[in-house]
């Protein structure tokens, strides 16, 4: 495809995303505008689960997908509140749960609490989308994040994102390579996010090209691939209407 082509692919592939502790109705009405475009509208806003019912409100009639952030950003243990945040996003209307990993138990060989976490989502989602947030940065090693998305697909989760976006290291391609090479040799029903850092066409493009390299272009859909940003609308435009 050309660039603009990936562009306007790309939009369709986007998780438009707020997640700032200064949010209000102004900036996330404004959020939720931008996410229908003349090339297209993106796959889901991603904003904190209070403003839900606000998304719903300016998304109507369009069908994109409303996710909302569990667990964030801390990726801690406590499944009591982890029930309690499901539950309230899905009451309030969320079509997808992104929940973080309990990356900090996972390094210091918590394994089995993280298998709690994941039964839990699985099972307070039910069939509402379930994407997992590794926090690969912290992570770090290859063999914790080939480990950790092994176990993920394991337990069912629909998607495994790199990043919250809120650490030092967000979303790398090395990490974003060993997410996907581990779906394609366990499970390719399973989706990849990168999300974190990713603010241009060409960083968008490279999770693009990988996810093609390693799996194939009837994978590469909005139903696999996404890309969780707050930025890259603006520059995707941008290459469409060719001022970059």
């Amino acid at each position: 495809m050309s660039d603009m082509e990936d562009a306007k692919f790309l939009i369709r592939c986007l998780d438009l995303t707020s997640l700032n502790k200064n949010d209000n109705e102004t900036n996330i009405t404004k959020l939720c505008e931008k996410a229908s475009t003349p090339y297209g509208n993106v796959a889901a806003v991603c904003v904190y689960s209070k403003f839900i019912p606000l998304a719903q409100k300016v998304l109507d009639g369009t069908k994109i997908k409303i996710a909302t952030v569990v667990n964030f950003p801390e990726g801690g243990t406590n499944l009591n509140s982890l029930r309690d945040e499901i539950k309230k996003a899905i009451g309030l209307g969320a079509n997808e749960i992104d929940a973080v990993f309990p990356y900090k138990s996972f390094i210091a060989g918590g394994e089995e609490i993280c298998k709690a976490f994941l039964e839990t989502v699985a099972k307070e989602s039910g069939k509402t989308k379930t994407k997992i947030i590794l926090e690969t940065g912290e992570l770090k090693r290859t063999s914790l994040i080939a480990k950790a998305s092994k176990l993920c697909i394991d337990y069912g989760a629909n998607f495994i994102k790199t990043s919250t976006g809120k650490t030092d290291i967000s979303a790398t391609p090395e990490a974003a390579n060993i997410i996907l090479e581990t779906i394609k040799e366990n499970n390719p029903k399973v989706g990849f996010k990168a999300s974190g850092g990713v603010k241009t066409f060409e960083d968008a493009r490279k999770y693009l090209v990988l996810a093609q390299a390693i799996l194939d272009d009837e994978w590469v859909t909005p139903k696999h691939f996404r890309i969780g940003a707050s930025s890259l609308l603006n520059d995707l435009i941008d290459k469409i209407e060719g001022r970059i």
